[in-house]
């Protein structure tokens, strides 16, 4: 039978409250968890203990009973074919609570218990067995325990009584006691559980608050090196490459952003100073053409500069290790190039090449290095491949003009040509861009200023 509507709303509510009654807290919810399996522990506990006492007491009864059966015994004579009870001295002291019954006939009974009594029935049941134990009554019970006395040609029984008032009185104090003894153990449990906790929480809580603030403000700070257990350490070693990938992201995010920004500040201000020159006076047609076309040239060289710029923030971003076959990439590089097939020769050293970067990253790297030979060399381009010590070499040289002394400390930065005016296009961003790439990946970028004539480029990345 499925619950109407209104009977799921109540249940909702109780669920949602439950929720909130949860406790939100890591040191809330541990020290939930440590009360709980304490109490279910100290339920089980307690409950073998009590059971185990229970068993203690009634076997104590039991003893008693038996002990109390074997003095009297010694009253009973079974001589003589029949069973007779003796008059002792202390005859009173052993008359309480004991029937003796004789092939099936009382004997003897307490004088407080009716013959027809229920105690005086349960006795005579029991003296019918011969031997064992039970407790007669409900919220006062009594324990009736039957011993026979053998005989020569007769058998006498004797039953004693013994009321277990004071060891159920006993037995209730101990389960009393011990679950006074349980609440005292769970409270203290759980405020022992929630201080360690808290104490062993605390490194992780002021670690949490130092890699917040180290990575508001690019600190160099790192968590490495302290004196750890071996969990916060890895927890420090995580929050460590963590925090370097910020601030690599950061660095990153900053180097981009300047430039952009010195980049694009020489096409911007020629567009600016054209307009101005423009608007002072009244300028023929042929003049105004000429303006555009210096507009339009410094649109084009700032949306290369964006280009180029935002494509290798997006190749740095995602500079995952691989491996490439380093001659097939080079064929393929030249091949995007569309240059004269006798101007561009690739040159292997007759084995297979491997390096240890993807193959569209090496391809980023070498393409701004061939089409900066391309551009200036006068009859060859060559990209020789080779093996190194340190991992494998690409050389692309051409038979160019070279790069003259002046500007070689100038050749990888960012915007810079050794001569603008020289009527070939470009931007001076393609020698930084291929020597940043091959550095993320581990390699490196050089000019080889001992090559003459002509210049040559050594591409250095590790082995694959």
């Amino acid at each position: 039978m499925k619950p109407s509507p209104t009977d799921a709303i109540p249940f909702r509510a109780r669920v949602a409250r439950a929720a909130r009654l949860r406790p939100r807290t890591l040191r809330g919810r541990l020290s939930l968890v440590a009360l709980t399996t304490a109490a279910l522990l100290m339920v089980i506990l307690t409950v073998v203990f009590n059971a185990v006492v229970r068993h203690r007491l009634q076997r104590e009864a039991d003893d008693e009973l038996r002990t109390r059966a074997a003095a009297v015994a010694t009253t009973v004579d079974t001589r003589g074919g029949r069973a007779r009870v003796l008059e002792t001295v202390n005859d009173r002291l052993l008359d309480p609570n004991v029937w003796i019954y004789a092939d099936g006939r009382l004997l003897e009974r307490p004088r407080s218990a009716a013959r027809s009594g229920a105690l005086t029935r349960a006795a005579g049941a029991l003296a019918a067995h011969g031997r064992g134990c039970a407790a007669v009554g409900g919220h006062d019970p009594v324990r009736l325990c039957a011993e026979p006395v053998r005989g020569h040609g007769t058998t006498a029984t004797i039953v004693t009584a013994l009321d277990l008032s004071p060891y159920r009185s006993s037995a209730r104090t101990l389960l009393l006691g011990s679950i006074a003894l349980d609440a005292v153990m769970l409270a203290f449990t759980y405020g022992l559980t929630r201080l360690a906790v808290g104490r062993a929480l605390r490194p992780v809580r002021t670690m949490t608050e130092e890699a917040t603030q180290w990575s508001a403000v690019a600190s160099g700070e790192r968590f490495a090196g302290r004196d750890r257990p071996a969990e916060l350490a890895a927890l420090g070693a995580s929050l460590d490459a963590l925090l370097d990938r910020i601030r690599a992201v950061l660095r990153h995010e900053r180097q981009l952003t300047g430039e952009l920004s010195h980049e694009l500040r020489t096409p911007l201000s020629r567009i600016v100073a054209e307009l101005d020159w423009w608007r002072s006076r009244p300028r023929s047609e042929a003049q105004t053409r000429a303006t555009h076309e210096v507009i339009a040239e410094a649109a084009r060289s700032m949306s290369v500069i964006c280009r180029t710029l935002l494509d290798e923030a997006r190749e740095g971003a995602s500079a995952a290790p691989g491996t490439a076959e380093v001659l097939p990439a080079l064929h393929r590089v030249v091949a995007a190039l569309d240059a004269p097939a006798p101007l561009i020769t690739v040159d292997g050293d007759g084995t297979p090449l491997r390096a240890g970067v993807r193959p569209a990253l090496l391809e980023r790297i070498v393409s701004p290095l061939l089409a900066n030979g391309v551009r200036y060399a006068r009859t060859r381009v060559t990209l020789a491949a080779r093996r190194a010590p340190d991992g494998v070499l690409v050389e692309v040289t051409d038979d160019g003009p070279g790069v003259p002394e002046s500007f070689r400390d100038a050749l990888f930065q960012p915007g810079r040509r050794a001569d603008p005016d020289d009527g070939h296009t470009g931007a001076g961003l393609g020698l930084p861009l291929a020597r940043r790439l091959a550095r993320s990946a581990g390699g490196e970028v050089a000019h080889d200023p001992s090559h003459t004539p002509g210049t040559r480029f050594v591409i250095t990345l590790p082995t694959g």
